[in-house]
C-alpha cells in the first residue's frame, strides 16, 4: 500500500483548487511515463499511458492494443465547497475595501468564519500572443471573514450568517484596494488585461496527522480530494501490473453544483475519451459498444462516518467508523448508483485487497446527497457502484478521517482496477 497519510497532506496542500488538483494529479502521471493527448488533435495510438486534460477535469488511462478490452475506472470529482469571488468583488463597508464572495456548492458557512484565507484558481488575460491562460495562487492571508461579535447577537447563540451579506471578505483597512490589483501583481500582468477569472478562497492551514496517537487526518478539501489522491494511486499501481482491463481515472469539476458543465460528469468527457481510446487502438463503434457494455466503473466519494455527538443522526444499523476501511454506498432512490452486481464487484476488490469493507445505507428520513455515480452511469450507460473513505465534517473548511483509511482505500480501488478474473 503506496497510499499514505503523509501523501494525502502532501497532496491537498499542493492543490487549493481544481485546476491545481489536475496539476498535480498531471505531474505525478507525467513521472511515470504518461503523454498528455489534446483533445483537439488526432490520436495516433491509445495503447500505452496517457491522459487529457479539460479546465479543472482529467482523464487518465494506462491502455493495450485489443480495442475491445474492457475499462475499469475509478471516478471522482476534483472540486469542493468554498467562497468564490464575484465579477464585480470590490467595494466599500465601513471605510473597509471589501471583497465579494459566494458560496460554492454546499458550503458549510460557519466554518469559514475566522480563517486567515489565500486565493487560488485561474484567470485568461489578454496577451501578445492572444488569450493566456494561468494559474493562481496566492497563499498568504490576504482575506478574512469575520464573525460578528458574540455581544452583538441578540440572544447571544451566535449567528447563522446570511449567503448574500455576511460572507464577503476584508482585503484592507481602508478604501480603494482591488482584488484584481492583487491577483494581476500576484501573476505579473495588467490588470486592465484580465479578461475572466475562476478565483476562490483557500483556508492557508496546511494538512497535517493528528490526534494521540497520529490516527487522523484534519486537512481541507478531503471531500473529495481522498479520492482523487487515492485513485491516482491506484492507477500507477495498476499501470505497472497490466492486466485484461484498461484502467482508468476520471476526476471531474464541478460535481458540487450538479455535474452540468462542459467538464462536469454530466458532459461528454469522459463518453468521448473511452470512445477515442477505442478508436485510436484501430476499433469502431461496435467494437466501443462492445466495449462498454462489459466495463464497470467505481464512483468514489467521501461517505459519512458515525458522529460521536450526533450518533442519532445516522442509520442505527449502518455504523461507519473512521479507519474502519473502504465504504460501499447504497441508496434505494439512487442518490447513489449501487446495484447488486456492483455492491459485489467493489467487495471482491476489498477482498482481494485484505482490506475491510463497511456498508453505508443514510437515514430515510433524511435527504441524501448525491455523487458523480448516477449521472455517469446515466450518461453512459456504465455499470456503476458508489465507493468512499469514511470522514468527519463534511464540507466545513476543514475536515477529518481516518490516517490509515488512506491506505485502504487506495488498495481497494487498486484491485477494482486489475480484476483478477
Amino acid at each position: 500500500m503506496s497510499a499514505t497519510a503523509a501523501g494525502l497532506c502532501t497532496f491537498v496542500d499542493a492543490s487549493p483548487s481544481p485546476f491545481h488538483v489536475v496539476g498535480t494529479v498531471a505531474a505525478a502521471l507525467e513521472a511515470r511515463g504518461f503523454t498528455r493527448f489534446d483533445e483537439a488533435l488526432p490520436w495516433p495510438d491509445a495503447a500505452g499511458r496517457h491522459y487529457v486534460m479539460r479546465g479543472g477535469s482529467i482523464v487518465a488511462w494506462a491502455g493495450h492494443e485489443d480495442p475491445t478490452a474492457a475499462f475499469r475506472i475509478v471516478g471522482g470529482h476534483t472540486d469542493s465547497p468554498n467562497l468564490r469571488v464575484k465579477q464585480n468583488p470590490d467595494y466599500t463597508s465601513a471605510g473597509l475595501s471589501m471583497v465579494g464572495l459566494e458560496p460554492y456548492g454546499g458550503a458549510w458557512t460557519n466554518s469559514w468564519l475566522d480563517r486567515d484565507l489565500g486565493l487560488s484558481g485561474r484567470i485568461v488575460a489578454r496577451s501578445p500572443e492572444g488569450l493566456t491562460e494561468t494559474l493562481v495562487r496566492i497563499d498568504e492571508p490576504i482575506l478574512r471573514v469575520p464573525q460578528l461579535a458574540i455581544h452583538l447577537s441578540e440572544d447571544r447563540s451566535g449567528v447563522s450568517p446570511d449567503r448574500q451579506r455576511h460572507l464577503n471578505a476584508i482585503l484592507h483597512i481602508g478604501a480603494g484596494w482591488s482584488i484584481r490589483d492583487v491577483v494581476a501583481g500576484a501573476v505579473e500582468v495588467d490588470p486592465d488585461d484580465i479578461l475572466g477569472w475562476e478565483l476562490m478562497t483557500h483556508a492557508l492551514e496546511p494538512a497535517a496527522v493528528v490526534g494521540a496517537s497520529e490516527d487522523m487526518i484534519s486537512a481541507p478539501r478531503l471531500d473529495n480530494q481522498g479520492t482523487c489522491y487515492a485513485g491516482l494511486q491506484a492507477l500507477l499501481e495498476a499501470a505497472e501490473t497490466p492486466g485484461s482491463a484498461i484502467p482508468v481515472l476520471a476526476l471531474f469539476d464541478h460535481e458540487e453544483v450538479g455535474s452540468g458543465s462542459d467538464r462536469g460528469a454530466s458532459s461528454d468527457l469522459l463518453a468521448t475519451v473511452l470512445e477515442r481510446i477505442c478508436l485510436a487502438r484501430g476499433g469502431d463503434r461496435e467494437d466501443f459498444f462492445v466495449t462498454m457494455a462489459r466495463s464497470v466503473c467505481a464512483s468514489g466519494d467521501m461517505a459519512h462516518a458515525t458522529h460521536p455527538n450526533y450518533p442519532e443522526r445516522h442509520e442505527p444499523h449502518h455504523h461507519i467508523e473512521m479507519n474502519g476501511g473502504p465504504v460501499l454506498k447504497v441508496n434505494q432512490n439512487l442518490r447513489y448508483a449501487t446495484d447488486s452486481v456492483g455492491a459485489a464487484e467493489f467487495a471482491l476488490a476489498c477482498e482481494q485487497a485484505g482490506v475491510p469493507l463497511q456498508r453505508y445505507v443514510h437515514r430515510a428520513d433524511l435527504p441524501c446527497g448525491s455523487t458523480i455515480g448516477p449521472l455517469t452511469a446515466t450518461r453512459t450507460g456504465l455499470s456503476t457502484v458508489d465507493v468512499g473513505a469514511a470522514q468527519l465534517a463534511m464540507h466545513s473548511s476543514r475536515e477529518l478521517m481516518g490516517a490509515r483509511d488512506i491506505a485502504y482505500y487506495a488498495a481497494s480501488l487498486r484491485e477494482f482496477l486489475t480484476p483478477r478474473r
